[in-house]
């Protein structure tokens, strides 16, 4: 699951595509109507892959709280984000996200996690088998690098007083040579 080109523009509702970039401006595609529109450099353009979520301990990054939607809810969402009480969506998080900060996430951010992921995973960009497939994959990559990556020695640092007569050498003037030079 790739949300690095999947992106969120303050004040215009939804989620929206990079299509293409250029020229100090990207063009990006709605995902709630498909209609292609440009994006200027001074609109606030967020990735979602650089959004994270506030927990007690480190930040949840929003790919991770995808996941963890999808193993513990599913595809479908059994309730409506946007018609929820605050009570009920605050239930919802809590069992996502058990350790989110309660002061630091608003109900309007649960919100909007809920319906980007509803909206995603319509549109097919959540693939989750592939993370799975990952993870599978993961402890074999990491016994064959380490076979495969030898370090170098490690080079000796120079002695401290050797190094400054090398500075002094080179910021010394340059001796006068005593040759005359010859009149013409």
């Amino acid at each position: 699951m790739d949300l690095s080109k999947v992106v969120a523009i303050s004040g215009k509702p939804g989620l929206f595509l990079v299509t293409t970039n250029g020229g100090g401006k990207l063009i990006v595609e709605s995902l709630l109507d498909g209609k292609r529109i440009p994006a200027f450099a001074n609109d606030k353009i967020s990735s979602l892959e650089e959004i994270s979520i506030f927990t007690t301990g480190e930040d949840k990054p929003l790919k991770e709280v995808f996941v963890s939607i999808h193993e513990k809810i599913g595809d479908k969402l059994d309730f409506d984000p946007k018609k929820a009480s605050p009570v009920e969506l605050r239930e919802k998080f809590l069992l996502v996200l058990p350790d989110y900060d309660e002061d630091a996430v608003y109900q309007s951010d649960m919100k909007k996690v809920f319906q980007w992921y509803q909206l995603l995973n319509d549109k097919g960009i959540l693939d989750f088998n592939v993370e799975e497939k990952k993870e599978e994959e993961k402890p074999e990559e990491a016994t064959a690098e380490k076979k495969a990556v030898k370090k170098a020695p490690a080079k000796k640092a120079a002695p401290k007083a050797a190094a400054k007569e090398n500075v002094k050498a080179a910021a010394a003037p340059a001796t006068k040579s005593t040759k005359k030079p010859k009149k013409v």
